[in-house]
């Protein structure tokens, strides 16, 4: 999950009419590094829960019973998987633990990157997992192509979404390109290419030409 600021007063809180804190909810095929899923909502605990359920059960028409799913230990992923998959999943949570330094010198408190990871645990949710493939590192690349390919996502700018409408329609054209137009450096391949979807890498006006 990415979260990410939208509005017209980055300083003012939602009571106050400001600006508002959104989400987007991704999936990752990793043998391919294709990004199967984005949604994106308001950051609020109603709609986290709904969104969730909407992901999953999106995610869910998308690949083979029996397959298997890991996420991070944000407790509405359960209800949601259960309501999408029930049983027929091996899936898991994965949590990792980052150093802290406290007290934290006031000349970092600006900085928003973790000090390293301490610990990384790991549950077991449903069926039998292969513990060699439990692992959040794709999606959490991901997250960080997200953020590094369209400003909307970077912290800390200017370069904010105003309108939530505007926020899905840029992440949509985002996706469209990584997963269709851009070849990733591991497999010399868009990621299309590599779940067998298209026979070449398009380009951005077969994007643009296409209608989903």
């Amino acid at each position: 999950m990415v979260l990410v600021f939208s509005g017209s007063g980055r300083h003012q809180d939602q009571r106050g009419g400001g600006g508002h804190a959104r989400f987007v909810i991704g999936a990752v095929f990793p043998e391919a590094h294709q990004q199967h899923r984005q949604l994106a909502g308001h950051r609020h605990h109603r709609a986290l829960l709904f969104a969730d359920a909407r992901a999953d059960q999106d995610v869910r028409k998308r690949v083979k019973s029996g397959c298997q799913l890991t996420t991070d230990g944000f407790i509405p992923y359960l209800p949601a998987v259960n309501a999408a998959f029930g049983q027929d999943v091996h899936f898991a949570q994965q949590t990792k633990v980052y150093a802290q330094n406290f007290p934290m010198p006031k000349r970092l408190r600006h900085e928003l990157k973790p000090q390293g990871v301490m610990e990384v645990r790991t549950r077991i949710r449903t069926g039998n997992p292969d513990r060699a493939l439990i692992s959040t590192s794709h999606v959490e690349r991901t997250n960080l192509s997200v953020r590094l390919f369209n400003r909307r996502y970077t912290r800390l700018t200017l370069g904010f979404s105003k309108v939530l409408e505007n926020l899905k329609h840029s992440t949509a054209l985002l996706i469209g390109f990584f997963n269709f137009c851009r070849v990733h450096s591991a497999h010399g391949m868009t990621p299309a290419q590599a779940a067998g979807i298209t026979d070449h890498a398009w380009t951005i006006g077969e994007l643009l030409a296409t209608r989903a």
